[in-house]
């Protein structure tokens, strides 16, 4: 049986929440008088004649809040409103400025025209106000958003009075910013209450002293704030101390073959080059500082394919003994194809063509993207981790440098410097080894390898002229290889792939058009220079002996990534578009997408 003292307890804990209905009603109805500005409200309790909320028909949303928030709230009020039709929301309000602070945040959300809470809201706006109002302090915000209805999620609590909607944190965003920018712009000045210093002085510890600045300079001397999420921590312009210590051996190769570095000087003097009227000879010019302008872009190609007079760049004739002292300079070994003293203007319209295709088919972001990112490190020699902004990429590293190399023979065609091989390399020879290889697919009825080998030789001792003129690409007369086209600075093709380069060289290349064979023997060229995961020691499969006699080996193929293409890749490359599509650019991580995984932990 219940006694009556604990029913009588029971009622009385249920009657609690009433005990001020005036404070609950007024709390109730206030919001709702400052949203609907164009209605008259009037609230008194029941037997009193003084109402204790009253709002007129014809006040302003401002006058609203000045009759139930007080002077206080109202005179420190800045007007806001954005919108973004791509999100499908617009909102409208009133906020505060960083002069007034309370203890507790007054946060009155409308989405709709009704009246709910967004705990991710009012924390995304709190964390602007932290920059400005001292600590533990909150402003009063009053805030109406218009969110199509069907993006609108109201099943979140059972009082439907919290809600979540569609494209949360793009809104989020946008407020943020627009709530940033208002407080910049009304930060130009500051109230703060002092103090009398001395007893019986005319000011009175109320006064208020307002601290003018010059609201021109305080507005153009900020910038929006930049939050956790989006703060990129790295520079792509600051060096590592080791990209100036070169490692000593060569940097990709792990043969004996050593190679010596030549300016490409042109051929001999009275020798007839073989484009004739196609390729002018400039000698006798100064070389401009940026290769590929003087390559001339195609932007500046007239109708017939050739160069237009506007758009060859002007050049100053040098005095007659300058060309004496460039031709005895020793210091022309060490330059490439972007700077040797002699230069030859290329009108071949099969490589303007070629340019014109791959200046069309770039990706101006991947470009971007390319040109200011931060090298993280090597995953092998094929896969390499770069950072943008705050997105991790990786990155193919063997199909880059295969572009990048492309297109440096397709720009700087027949300009390029000689890597000469310290002994000559018999065409027979690394034909046979070629053939033994099970990559090249020789079979029995493709005839006997000797008979392969010598044709292979023959034939290109045949376009000897045209592979030394236009690619540096030097044969002898015995049908040995004495030299390389040098691309770019300490860079030296990996050697092991050099007998299957011979064999594609003669089976592969298009040697019957123009344009065709000059784009597949650049990219088997290309092909040849890339770096490649199987002409690299892979340290996984070795013992820790060998591992000690291959640290030197690993470090100079990991210096030469970062250090020599990458930094090629900033400036050189113009990446594809497939190259969005095919996963050689992959994303990994993006920075504000970890911030919501670690936030839900």
């Amino acid at each position: 049986m219940q006694s009556v003292h604990t029913e009588l307890l029971t009622v009385m804990e249920k009657l609690k929440p009433l005990r001020n209905p005036v404070l609950e009603t007024k709390a109730l109805r206030s919001p709702y008088a400052i949203h609907n500005s164009g209605i008259s409200f009037s609230v008194k309790k029941q037997g009193d004649t003084v109402s204790d909320v009253r709002t007129l028909s014809n006040a302003s949303t401002v006058d609203n809040i000045r009759s139930i928030f007080g002077n206080a709230v109202s005179r420190e009020l800045i007007e806001v409103g954005c919108e973004e039709a791509s999100l499908a929301f617009k909102m409208k309000g009133y906020i505060t400025n960083a002069n007034y602070s309370v203890k507790k945040c007054i946060f009155l959300l409308f989405i709709n025209n009704r009246l709910v809470e967004s705990a991710a809201l009012r924390k995304a706006i709190e964390t602007v106000y932290a920059a400005y109002l001292p600590k533990s302090t909150h402003p009063f915000l009053y805030l109406s958003l218009e969110i199509a209805p069907q993006n609108v999620d109201v099943n979140v609590h059972p009082t439907k009075h919290e809600v979540h909607f569609l494209h949360e944190d793009s809104i989020l965003e946008r407020v943020q910013q627009h709530v940033e920018s208002k407080l910049l712009g009304s930060n130009s000045s500051r109230m703060y209450f002092t103090q009398t210093l001395l007893p019986g002085a005319d000011c009175s510890s109320s006064e208020v002293v307002k601290a003018s600045a010059n609201s021109s300079a305080a507005t153009k001397g900020t910038s929006d704030k930049i939050y956790a999420h989006q703060m990129v921590r790295t520079d792509s312009r600051e060096q590592k101390l080791d990209a100036f210590l070169q490692p000593v051996n060569n940097p990709l190769s792990t043969g004996p073959t050593e190679m010596t570095t030549e300016a490409n000087a042109g051929p001999p003097e009275g020798a007839v080059r073989p484009q004739d009227t196609e390729m002018e000879d400039v000698n006798d010019l100064v070389e401009m500082a940026d290769v590929q302008e003087d390559t001339a872009m195609p932007g500046g190609l007239s109708e017939g394919g050739r160069l237009s007079p506007e758009t060859v760049p002007p050049r100053k004739r040098p005095r007659e003994d300058a060309d004496i002292e460039v031709e005895k300079d020793d210091t022309r070994k060490d330059m490439t194809a972007a700077c040797t003293p002699r230069r030859r203007i290329i009108n071949l319209t099969s490589v303007l063509t070629l340019q014109e295709e791959i200046s069309n088919q770039a990706h101006a972001n991947l470009q971007e993207m390319l040109h200011d990112h931060s090298f993280v490190g090597c995953v092998s020699p094929q896969w390499a981790l770069a950072q943008y902004q705050t997105k991790l990429y990786l990155l193919n590293t063997t199909k880059l440098s295969q572009e990048l190399f492309y297109q440096i023979l397709i720009y700087d065609f027949a300009n390029f410097g000689v890597l000469r091989l310290s002994e000559p390399a018999p065409l027979y020879e690394l034909s046979m080894l070629a053939l033994e290889d099970p990559e090249s697919g020789w079979t029995e009825e493709d005839g006997p390898k000797e008979g392969l080998a010598e044709y292979i030789v023959e034939f290109l001792q045949k376009k000897t002229e045209m592979l030394k003129d236009y690619f540096s690409l030097e044969i002898d007369e015995e049908g040995n290889l004495i030299g390389l086209p040098l691309l770019i600075d300490n860079y030296v093709p990996p050697l092991e792939g050099l007998p299957m380069f011979i064999l594609r060289l003669a089976t592969e290349v298009n040697w019957d058009e123009e344009k065709e064979c000059f784009e597949s023997l650049s990219k088997e060229l290309a092909m040849f220079y890339s770096i490649r995961k199987q002409y690299i020691i892979d340290e996984a499969n070795l013992t820790d002996s060998q591992n000690e006699d291959s640290d030197s080996g690993s470090t100079t193929w990991k210096w030469t990534v970062e250090h020599v293409l990458y930094k090629a890749f900033r400036t050189h490359l113009l990446p594809p578009k497939h190259f969005t599509e095919d996963g050689n650019i992959l994303q990994l991580a993006n920075l504000p997408d970890l911030y919501k995984v670690f936030e839900r932990c």
